[in-house]
């Protein structure tokens, strides 16, 4: 395990040379042995991880925790955050525009010969929203992926590190600029065809040529490798696929437009028109398949509501709006893992490879041509559990709203971490999506795609102590049958559950007896009126309802009849 030393003793120091203390990297070998393994190597600061070993096989998971020291645990949440593999030619305004987006950024620790940094949120709150963000959309600084982690160190205190003045300009110049909607000045002039001044961050986005179907999911991965996207929302104009998308950064926004304006998305047709929006900031009042606030995971679903705002919908004239084009989950694109997936631009740096549909993409599922097979893992690493409370079965029910959960293990020496795998990579993705960052038991779980590509059962004879369980064969899977409605009705977690498979003798009061008795606050109740063998129970809080859903789905009601429970898109 690595060490780290106090904060108080480096910097009442005050010398430099203690810098290397407190982010000393690893080892070469130590080093080498991450980057053989698909991982960044990871500086000491955070204190928040041990060194993998190189010998590990991807699929070598068994309940010895030495096998897991490449899966880091993650520190509690802290306002200051630690961010590796920053380029050593990044200004400080650069680290702090990352930081704007989710709310004032207090101090900034900028350490190039180590390519690492710390910046200081001004609330705990911001800095959660920021890691939950970057947890699945990956920050690229100069074209260069970033890595974003909490830091075990509660504040910074630079006052006495010498070289702090331009830190500090930065801090007060970004903040400013970004609390005044301005922007941040390019060099590039308008008479080359670079950035105007007070250029928006916000492009809109019109595809013509739709042959195939494109989703804000797509758009997000397309548009995330030019800079961090906030907020995308999706309308029809003219009979035309559009999009309004807000980067953080302007000068993102700028880029994007430069290189991906006439691009196609797929080989032959969807092409991509960028242009600037007049608007300077997008209001996004629901998360669901047609608008997506990536900074606010708490925003509701709201069912049936427009997309847009009164006040971009007299400017864009757009009262329709546009039905998901995929027949899977609920309006949700299906999740797709893209490697180096995108357009084809030879020019750019890093250029992403052509994106082909085959007929597969017509039934809900899209491949992406190229792509190795394991590119993207089914595998999913669960960490920041509760492990006096979690156990596997819990773990099936919850994940399985998402998927066919085929195995579950609970880490022997390691209770707060769990590996779960899905039946596919899609699945896994689309689990991740809408799971990650939600309170379980108390406390915020975190999902990331694991490194691993199985999860191994233990040896027999091995001790496990019931922590790894086999569910393959589990009567309780949702999708086993291609083409199942059950696709249909994949929804975020909400504190309104929706309950089906009832018998036709069960009362309304029996129903709300069940929940109550088992401790959840009841705030409504209907059955549906056409159909009384499903209805909706409103509960006193998300948590509440994830709770409820693994605690009672599939009790047993009586008259052969078992309770389904899942997640809705509605409110009573």
């Amino acid at each position: 395990m690595v060490t780290c030393p106090s904060v108080r003793s480096v910097y009442k120091a005050g010398l430099t040379e203690h810098l290397s203390v407190l982010v000393s990297a690893l080892s070469p070998t130590d080093a080498a042995a991450q980057w053989a393994s698909g991982e960044p190597p990871v500086s000491a600061s955070s204190c928040c991880f041990t060194t993998m070993s190189s010998s590990t096989p991807s699929t070598a998971n068994g309940t010895d925790d030495k096998k897991y020291k490449g899966e880091r645990s993650p520190c509690d949440p802290s306002r200051v955050l630690h961010i590796r593999r920053v380029p050593i030619e990044v200004s400080e305004a650069e680290v702090v525009s990352l930081g704007v987006p989710f709310g004032k950024v207090t101090n900034l620790l900028l350490l190039k010969g180590k390519n690492q940094a710390f910046i200081e949120m001004a609330s705990e709150e911001a800095a959660i929203t920021m890691v939950n963000y970057y947890t699945t959309a990956t920050p690229h600084v100069r074209n260069q992926p970033v890595y974003i982690q909490y830091s075990n160190h509660r504040e910074l205190k630079t006052d006495n590190l010498p070289n702090q003045g331009r830190a500090q300009a930065a801090l007060q110049a970004v903040n400013a600029m970004h609390s005044g909607n301005m922007t941040l000045s390019g060099t590039a002039t308008a008479s080359d065809g670079g950035m105007m001044p007070g250029q928006s961050p916000v492009l809109r986005l019109i595809v013509e040529n739709l042959y195939y179907p494109v989703s804000l999911e797509v758009l997000h991965q397309i548009f995330s490798k030019f800079g961090t996207v906030l907020k995308i929302i999706t309308f029809t104009k003219n009979n035309q696929f559009q999009a309004l998308l807000q980067y953080a950064d302007p000068m993102n926004a700028h880029h994007a437009k430069v290189a991906l304006d006439g691009q196609n998305i797929y080989n032959g047709c969807c092409t991509l028109r960028v242009e600037f929006s007049k608007l300077t900031s997008l209001n996004v009042k629901y998360n669901n398949d047609k608008s997506r606030d990536f900074t606010r995971l708490d925003l509701p679903s709201g069912d049936g509501q427009p997309t847009l705002d009164p006040t971009m919908q007299s400017a864009f004239g757009a009262p329709g709006i546009i039905s998901s084009p995929y027949p899977g989950a609920a309006g949700f694109a299906p999740a797709i893992g893209f490697h180096q997936a995108g357009l084809s631009m030879q020019t750019m740096p890093g250029a992403l490879g052509h994106l082909t549909i085959p007929s597969s993409a017509m039934t809900g599922r899209m491949t992406i041509h190229g792509m190795a097979p394991t590119a993207i893992h089914s595998v999913l690493l669960v960490s920041n559990l509760n492990p006096e409370s979690i156990s596997p079965h819990g773990l099936f029910i919850l994940f399985g709203v998402y998927g066919d959960v085929h195995r579950v293990k609970i880490l022997f020496n390691k209770k707060e971490n769990a590996l779960i795998q899905m039946a596919d990579a899609t699945q896994a993705q689309l689990a991740m999506s809408h799971l990650n960052g939600q309170r379980l038991h108390g406390k915020v779980i975190r999902v990331t795609i694991s490194k691993h590509q199985t999860v191994q059962l233990p040896r027999e004879g091995q001790e496990d102590q019931g922590l790894t369980k086999d569910f393959s064969g589990s009567p309780l899977h949702r999708f086993k049958k291609p083409g199942s409605k059950n696709f249909q009705n994949i929804f975020p977690p909400s504190a309104t559950l929706h309950l089906s498979n009832i018998p036709p003798s069960t009362t309304d009061d029996f129903l709300k007896d069940l929940f109550a008795s088992s401790g959840y606050t009841v705030k409504a109740f209907k059955f549906f009126q056409k159909d009384r063998k499903m209805a909706l129970i409103q509960l006193g809080s998300v948590e509440e309802a994830i709770q409820a859903l693994i605690d009672l789905h599939n009790h047993d009601l009586g008259e052969n009849h078992h309770l389904r429970v899942s997640f809705s898109k509605s409110t009573i």
